[in-house]
């Protein structure tokens, strides 16, 4: 059984001590996993646009693959938040930081939703755990599900027309154009997290499977013009 290599290198890191660097490991190419870049960096040493990002999350809100709990932190300053994540450790994490409603869940268990939010928050590409992009608008009605009937989904991911394959690590080309792959495992202190196999796609992509689920897609942002990485809400 795979172990929660990334959820104990953030618990790790949140108390001090951490015993190995956490990496990505695809093959022989291993990249820095930047724990603390991607999950612990105070509030107070926010950038503008992510204070931007995470004001214009209405409450009450639902924070898919809470991670560490950075945005349900922020969030629930404002308003009720329910957050949950996959791993344990990163649970824990959040929970130890000030997460006041946390728990263990999986975004694929239909049954999770109990309640009805303003804000279905995914943020993380975990969206792209599905296979194909039919089993991708299967996920986003399920999570519309958990919206009010003006609530919205915010979801990220990768656009690959804008992707530099050399310099992404773990990239998987697809001949079909605006979709692509990213491959890898998260490994730490002899820990070997599971096989992660993301869906990137464009924002074209994402409105095709938004669609198919009888949704749209609102709004794309792109961070600066060369980025890859957009979020996009959709209602």
């Amino acid at each position: 059984m795979p172990d929660d290599a990334l959820g104990q290198a953030m618990l790790d890191r949140m108390r001090g001590c951490v015993r190995a660097q956490c990496v990505y490991r695809d093959g022989d190419d291993v990249g820095d996993a930047h724990i603390y870049e991607h999950y612990l960096v105070p509030q107070e040493r926010w950038p503008d646009e992510k204070w931007e990002f995470v004001g214009s999350l209405r409450t009450p809100m639902l924070d898919v693959g809470c991670g560490a709990g950075q945005h349900a932190l922020a969030v629930q300053e404002r308003g009720d938040v329910v957050a949950f994540d996959v791993s344990p450790n990163a649970v824990r994490t959040a929970r130890e930081r000030g997460v006041e409603t946390v728990f263990v869940g999986d975004m694929f268990e239909r049954s999770l939703c109990t309640s009805q939010f303003e804000t279905v928050l995914a943020n993380g590409t975990q969206t792209g755990l599905v296979s194909t992009l039919e089993h991708l608008a299967d996920l986003l009605v399920s999570l519309d599900s958990c919206t009010t009937s003006k609530g919205e989904l915010v979801v990220d991911s990768y656009d690959p027309t804008r992707i530099v394959p050399d310099e992404f690590f773990g990239y998987r080309p697809d001949p079909r154009p605006g979709l692509a792959r990213r491959t890898f495992h998260v490994e730490y202190g002899g820990l070997r997290g599971p096989d992660l196999e993301f869906l990137l796609l464009s924002p074209d992509r994402l409105r095709t499977a938004a669609g198919a689920a009888g949704l749209d897609v609102e709004h794309v942002h792109y961070p600066t013009t060369k980025s890859s990485y957009y979020r996009a809400r959709i209602r």
